[in-house]
């Protein structure tokens, strides 16, 4: 493998001057340039990256800590990530924070101490001493899909409020009244914004949100069965039950089959983050989608912004409904404008 050595000796250059060519130094002609760089590619150098980290105090990483890697959700956000991080030089180190705030520490001081260039994190909670000393000491940081209110740290979001909306006018015109929620952990921006956005979007139609159809999730598949399965005890249960997340839908799904019960027509199911497995259902489920792979993206650009001394921006992108047949729809409807695209 060749040194730089040996394409100091290719292009008849010190070492010294092979290195501010490679590290883009401005005092270097045009001529000296274009010597080194057509040595490099003669002899197929490659820069040592962690020898360049240390005369740069750059590493050219990003660190990405998601709140469950289980969920296909978050495993769609972090290969968009993956895969802008590369496009624009970068590499990323994933931590998986399993909807736990000790581990999402874990992360974070983790590759804090890896001296990554910024830090990309989708909080699971309100917000750990940790992360916050974090962005009081200047690390780049990015939120990305939640937040934590009042931190002045660049959000890349979407915003599901009216996507919302257009769910629970849906089923009204379905004829459904009875509408249920299985909300996420309201220590999250993303778990009280769904549920508030459900409750809003119901009174505008003049219905109520009774307690007993108001129940409590954590994002995961077995709290999704837990509170479905309460549901169903009641003596008058829903006729729609709206899981917050994709995988709490899962689980709701699983106790409804468990009881016997069909979809829809013993109760409609509908989901917050739509996946490619709601295609494959039966029947397919409606949901509300998030651009996700523009997410990644943006939050990635909004994030290398930062760290190369861009002022970067929050990004809001518009969630939107997808029309199947769960909730009780004759067939989906092709002029649909609630129809998915690709992101």
């Amino acid at each position: 493998m060749a040194s730089i050595k040996d394409v100091a000796a290719a292009a008849g250059m010190s070492v010294a001057t092979v290195s501010r060519v490679l590290n883009e130094h401005p005092s270097v002609s045009a001529d000296a340039r274009q010597r080194v760089m057509a040595a490099v590619q003669d002899l197929g150098y490659r820069p040592n990256a962690v020898a360049r980290s240390l005369r740069t105090d750059q590493t050219r990483t990003l660190g990405l800590v998601i709140s469950d890697v289980l969920n296909p959700y978050f495993t769609e956000l972090a290969r968009a990530v993956e895969e802008e991080a590369r496009a624009l030089g970068y590499s990323v180190i994933i931590g998986n924070a399993d909807e736990r705030p000790d581990l999402q520490d874990h992360h974070v001081r983790t590759l804090l101490d890896r001296r990554i260039d910024g830090l990309l994190v989708s909080p699971t909670d309100g917000g750990s001493p940790l992360m916050l000393d974090a962005v009081r000491a200047g690390t780049p940081m990015v939120f990305v899909d939640r937040w934590i209110p009042g931190v002045q740290v660049p959000v890349v979001r979407a915003d599901g409020r009216e996507a919302v909306r257009d769910l629970v006018a849906h089923l009204c015109r379905l004829g459904h009244r009875r509408l249920a929620i299985i909300a996420g952990p309201a220590a999250t921006t993303t778990g009280s914004e769904r549920v508030d956005a459900f409750r809003d979007a119901m009174a505008e139609h003049g219905l109520p949100l009774p307690d007993a159809y108001t129940g409590q999730g954590d994002f995961q598949a077995g709290s999704g069965r837990r509170v479905t399965e309460g549901f169903l005890d009641l003596p008058e249960p829903p006729q729609v039950i709206f899981a917050a997340d994709n995988l709490m839908a899962l689980g709701a799904l699983d106790a409804v089959r468990a009881r016997g019960l069909r979809v829809p027509d013993d109760i409609a199911l509908a989901a917050f983050d739509d996946i490619p497995w709601f295609v494959h259902t039966d029947p397919p489920v409606t949901a509300i989608a998030q651009p996700t792979g523009q997410l990644g993206r943006a939050a990635v650009r909004a994030l290398v912004d930062r760290i190369e001394g861009r002022p970067p921006a929050s990004v809001t992108f518009a969630a939107r409904l997808v029309v199947r047949r769960s909730c009780g729809e004759a067939a989906p409807s092709s002029t649909s404008p609630a129809q998915r695209s690709t992101s």
